[in-house]
């Protein structure tokens, strides 16, 4: 296992309460949907929302009889997984039965990886923010099937079972107990969902359950032995887990400083109470009865498909994240927003190469600026006003490039800019289009300026007096009036030079 800069830059705060302090240790087990069309062991559909029962195979529904065949695409996704969180592939894994009874879980058993993964140790590391950072270890990634689900709300006597989720593939991602606080938790799931976004593994839907937490929280006096764990089931935000660990910190440091003991056990999170309540009593591996499966040959890979996938990994967030502040010389917080998801990312890119092809060469850095603060303020200002994602954007990268164009070769100013932008928003033509048919073209005619500026000082001789008296601050004020005059299309820059030297002559 590569550890290199498995460390913190920072120290994690602690629990004080009265006289003691205490240090807040956590992992977790994330349980993520494999990306793939079909199920892990059946040719079943795994569309979300479909009708119930109606993508359950013989299979998922444990027919008597029944073999399952393990899934390639999705086992490629699992090695995908791994190496993207920089983690061993195991050449050889195998499948278990772990025997649980769920009336959704039909077989009585979940085929699952227990004694030998199909993913061994890795690493990630998670920001903070632009001066923190902790790297996290991996223990393991396994595969396994889902369970189907059980509706209780849909009948005053009965309850209803839905078999379409049976048998969709799941990876369960197993970290080391190397976070300290909420706030690295929450990091590090979200730096998870977005790597798993990029590559394509995992569509981290938390709102649809394909991507949720079993977080195990316990605490301790700094330098003591680890204490006892509490896991608290089926998170599905970075928000909620954040108030799932800052409740059960303090419920388990308030049961040991009145002299109990904190009980193993599994906890719910109530979302609504802000509260997580008792579920059961903690299972050991030897309360699932874990087996081989006798249905399923070991899963043997070679190096060559290991290798091939390697090859075919994205470019991934931390990667992007330097280059985007290395190549062109963004800050942090524009550079860590645009690479914190893939699909920002990418209309970003395809900025940069539409203004790369235009002018054969690398973008500049101060031009790459331009197109990063429109991106980020104005395109996403209006789309949270209309509500709409990304991919539904009226304003299309090609756009965008143009519009920062006509800034930057002097068309427009940049006050012009917002009226072009919001003119191509509702209209869906392009930027120079508009500025054409508007006629809203800049005026760089230094003798039209100058004319203007003749035209305002004439008419404001008293403002003129007390500005050469020393009330500089009115500067302003006729910067404004010349622009009045020229409907806003006075190059700004000519504007402010021609200005002060008129005022200056006197």
């Amino acid at each position: 296992m590569n550890t290199t800069g498995l460390k913190r830059n920072y120290t994690p705060d602690t629990y004080k309460r009265e006289h003691n302090e205490w240090e807040v240790v956590i992992g977790m087990e994330v349980h993520a949907q494999v990306v793939s069309q079909s199920k892990l062991f059946s040719g079943a559909r795994t569309v979300f929302g479909s009708e119930p029962n109606s993508q359950a195979s013989f299979i998922d529904a444990a027919f008597p009889g029944m073999l399952p065949v393990v899934n390639s695409f999705c086992v490629d996704q699992a090695i995908k997984t791994g190496l993207g969180l920089n983690a061993v592939i195991n050449l050889e894994s195998r499948f278990d039965r772990k025997n649980y009874f769920y009336p959704d879980l039909p077989a009585g058993y979940q085929i699952s990886q227990f004694y030998s993964p199909i993913v061994g140790p890795g690493w990630v590391n998670v920001h903070l923010d632009e001066l923190r950072t902790f790297s996290l270890r991996i223990n393991h990634i396994h595969l396994e099937q889902d369970a189907g689900k059980s509706f209780h709300d849909q009948h005053p006597d009965k309850s209803y079972i839905d078999l379409n989720r049976a048998g969709i593939a799941l990876m369960e991602i197993v970290t080391e107990p190397d976070m300290r606080s909420k706030e690295e938790a929450a990091a590090f799931l979200k730096t998870l969902r977005t790597i798993l976004r990029y590559l394509g593994t995992c569509d981290g839907n938390m709102e649809e359950g394909s991507l949720r937490a079993d977080v195990n929280i316990s605490v301790r006096q700094p330098g003591a032995t680890l204490g006892t764990r509490v896991e608290v089931k089926n998170i599905n935000s970075s928000r909620f887990t954040e108030q799932a660990i800052e409740f059960e910190v303090f419920r388990q440091i308030e049961i040991i400083e009145s002299g109990g003991r904190v009980d193993q056990e599994t906890r719910l999170f109530d979302s609504i109470s802000g509260k997580t309540r008792s579920m059961r009593s903690k299972e050991d591996a030897q309360d699932y009865r874990y087996m081989p499966d006798p249905d399923l040959p070991p899963l043997i890979l070679n190096l060559d498909r290991i290798e091939r996938i390697q090859n075919s990994l994205p470019e991934l967030p931390d990667m992007k994240l330097e280059r985007l502040q290395k190549d062109y010389g963004l800050p942090y917080h524009d550079a860590a927003l645009i690479a914190s998801d893939r699909e920002i990312a990418a209309y970003y890119e395809e900025c940069l190469n539409t203004e790369s092809k235009k002018h054969e060469g690398k973008v500049s850095g101060d031009k790459a600026k331009m197109i990063a603060n429109w991106f980020i303020g104005d395109l996403f200002a209006y789309l949270n006003k209309a509500n709409l994602e990304l991919k539904e954007s009226k304003i299309t990268p090609a756009h965008l490039s143009e519009l920062v164009n006509l800034i930057y070769n002097g068309t427009i100013s940049g006050k012009i800019a917002k009226e072009v932008f919001d003119l191509v928003w509702s209209s869906g033509e392009s930027p120079s289009k508009v500025v054409k048919n508007q006629g809203m073209q800049q005026i760089t005619d230094s003798s039209a300026i100058e004319a203007a500026i003749a035209k305002v000082i004439e008419q404001n001789q008293d403002k003129v007096q007390e500005y050469q008296s020393g009330k500089e601050k009115l500067f302003g004020f006729f910067v404004g009036q010349v622009m009045k005059e020229t409907d806003g299309k006075a190059n700004p820059q000519m504007v402010n030079e021609f200005l002060k030297n008129k005022l200056s002559a006197g």
